[in-house]
């Protein structure tokens, strides 16, 4: 090559060379240094530091030592995540940050969670990632105790949120969840700083929290038992080799997985009384949900009554009364680990109850539990419950004969003497006449089948209930009918009170008065044996006044709820719904006190009181002899007056002899 041209070419290379490193030092000197973190903290350490947002202040303030202190802070500076921060000083305000920069795969799971479903629905309260971790300036890992996702403080962390109704309202939800795990068997281990007791992301997950209906959530019912097999290994073996767990791998809804019988947030050791797996509850409450009704049997061919029957056995009988040791359902049939009777490893298998029965009773025999547990005598087919259906058969007929016999033949006794008794007497006053003892019969005739039928209501498993043997219609046909029947009767008294002599006069005599008082505590201080002069009263004393009045009471107060309820269409179209619920409220409790009012009160004026022992006639025939007017009613001059006119009169002319020879007794009415 010529030397001109090869020194041309060299001229150029150390030209371009000399250009490009004149270009480079250019651009080093123009591009400012990156800023530290102690650059940003120069400002953003100062807590006054502040910027406005829509017209609200906002802080601005990072705490140097708390940064530095998290997981960020000993990491990264400043501007590794405020990338679009230059120079100090900036006048434009910082990109939002986005945790999906670095956490992509945890922004993902959380993008198919409940909680970003949530607030794409546009429920502000939904949880974000700093709702959970707390602030990407002061952010701890999950193995520091102060981290806001550290084991022991999950459930404060997700209680923030889950604990507030106000919060859970829009979602849907309560609050109830967190009070409740606070008080479960894992909530008090957590608390005590158990490391291994299940939190809230232990069972709910943590970035994918998803829905209970959802197939993939671990509280999917179908996946309950995984979930919770992740701490208790061994009894989700054995529960997955069940005929529960054989059911759920089969898709039954109807087979209960671990929180149908332990609860959800709930759940309490089996030994707390309050446990629905505790050794009082187990057998009366828990298997019975399912094991009790006809719905599994309908379905799937298991028997049902099986609550009814192990109640009604010794078994049944002693664990009501509060026995801890004797066998339950988990005592005979296992409590994760429960097979078929059909199958060989089953403890109620034939070749097993031996052994199964030999827990509690040593020594038993082939023969001993050869016999079946739960009898049903209406229903079983076997010798046994055979046998017992026969014997309750008979001794059902035989008791009815015999214990009726005994009442038919001690009335007709009792009826004779009674007659007899009134025999005896010579002389009696009215004390009820018969106008008034229509209006008591029909009084207290509807009285007693509204309280049959309403209470029927109210209690719909009781023995009245049964003995009525009615369907709600009739119940409720027949509790309208009295209740017109009562409150018509009370009219006719009204107008009776009003416009006849009589009632105006029964009025008067019924009025309350200071001397009632006076009565009543001379009465009751007499009776303690604290003075010697029993006290005497007019045509009606302190007690008969009170119980009268009640009455009105009553019923004003029964009749008016009860039409509410009635018309409830009515009056919850022209008053507060709040108003029929009193009304409810009001009617049910008075009826409570009416009936025990009558059953306490006047059945004791009636039938108690060993001066009328055994009953007060004059609700049947309106008399009463004049000797017990006279000790309970000495102060009523009016019939004194009649019964000494009427004395004297048939003195002056006396009766013949009436059909049995004896002459005819004088009655004052």
């Amino acid at each position: 090559m010529p030397k001109r041209r090869t020194g041309r070419i060299f001229a150029l290379g150390i030209a371009l060379t000399l250009f490009c490193g004149s270009g480079w030092a250019a651009a080093k000197r123009k591009e400012p240094a990156k800023l530290t973190s102690e650059d940003c903290l120069a400002c953003h350490g100062d807590s006054t530091l502040t910027h406005d947002v829509g017209g609200k202040s906002v802080s601005l303030y990072v705490n140097p030592q708390t940064f530095k202190d998290s997981i960020h802070g000993g990491m990264f500076a400043c501007v590794d995540c405020h990338t679009d921060v230059k120079t100090l000083g900036h006048e434009t305000p910082p990109k939002k940050i986005t945790c999906a920069t670095c956490h992509a795969d945890e922004q993902a799971a959380y993008e198919r969670s409940f909680h970003a479903k949530e607030i794409r629905d546009g429920n502000s309260h939904a949880a974000t990632c700093v709702d959970c971790h707390g602030s990407p300036h002061e952010l701890l890992p999950a193995s520091d105790p102060k981290s806001r996702v550290h084991h022991a403080n999950i459930p404060a962390t997700c209680g923030a949120c889950h604990g507030q109704k106000f919060v859970m309202e829009d979602g849907g939800l309560g609050a109830q969840v967190v009070a409740s795990y606070s008080q479960s068997v894992h909530g008090h281990a957590v608390a005590a700083g158990s490391e291994k007791a299940a939190v809230c992301t232990d069972c709910h997950g943590t970035h994918e929290i998803l829905d209970a209906k959802d197939e993939k959530s671990p509280i999917f019912k179908f996946n309950v038992p995984v979930t919770c097999g992740k701490c208790h290994e061994e009894i989700a073996r054995e529960f997955k080799e069940s005929i529960h767990g054989a059911a759920v791998a089969g898709g039954n809804w109807q087979a209960p997985v671990c929180t149908d019988c332990h609860g959800i947030h709930s759940i309490k050791s089996h030994t707390d009384p309050n446990s629905p797996v505790s050794a009082q509850n187990v057998g009366q409450l828990t298997c019975a949900r399912c094991h009790e009704g006809v719905r599994l049997s309908q379905e799937f061919g298991v028997e049902g009554r099986r609550s009814t029957t192990y109640l009604a056995s010794y078994h049944g009988l002693a664990a009501q009364r509060g026995s801890l040791i004797v066998a339950n359902c988990a005592s005979c049939h296992g409590a994760h680990y429960i097979l078929p009777s059909s199958d060989p490893r089953s403890t109620i298998n034939r070749a097993n109850l031996v052994k199964t029965c030999g827990q509690c009773h040593p020594g038993v025999t082939a023969k001993f539990v050869a016999a079946r547990v739960h009898v049903d005598a209406p229903l079983s087919a076997d010798a046994g419950s055979k046998a017992v259906r026969w014997i309750r058969q008979f001794y059902l007929t035989l008791i009815f004969v015999v214990i009726g016999g005994m009442l038919a033949h001690n009335f007709i006794l009792w009826r004779w003497k009674i007659i007899q008794l009134r025999k005896v007497e010579r002389d009696f006053v009215t004390r009820m006449p018969r106008n008034y003892r229509w209006q008591h019969a029909t009084l207290i005739a509807s009285f007693f089948v509204l309280v049959l039928t309403g209470f029927a209501l109210k209690f719909p498993e009781s023995w009245f209930t049964e003995l009525l043997a009615m369907n709600e219609h009739l119940r409720r046909l027949l509790h309208r009918i009295a209740a017109v029947v009562l409150i018509g009767v009370s009219f006719y008294h009204l107008f009776d009170l009003a416009f006849s002599g009589q009632g105006r006069r029964l009025l008067r005599d019924l009025f309350p008065t200071l001397d009632d008082v006076r009565g009543a505590s001379e009465n009751l201080l007499y009776h303690l044996g604290l003075i010697s002069r029993k006290p005497t009263f007019a045509r009606f004393n302190y007690a008969e006044k009170a119980e009268y009045w009640a009455l009105v009471w009553g019923m004003i107060v029964m009749a008016v709820t009860g039409l509410m309820l009635w018309a409830k269409v009515l009056v919850g179209n022209h008053l507060p719904r709040w108003w029929l619920d009193a009304a409810t409220a009001i009617h049910f409790y008075e009826a409570i006190l009416a009936t025990l009012a009558i059953l306490v009160w006047h059945f004791y004026q009636v039938f108690f009181d060993p001066d009328v022992y055994p009953m007060n006639w004059a609700w049947w025939d309106g008399k009463m002899t004049l000797h017990h007017y006279r000790e309970e009613h000495g102060l009523d001059a009016t019939v004194f007056g009649e019964a000494a006119e009427e004395s004297a009169e048939n003195a002056a002319h006396p009766q013949s002899p009436d059909e049995n020879g004896e002459p005819a007794k004088v009655k004052h009415e």
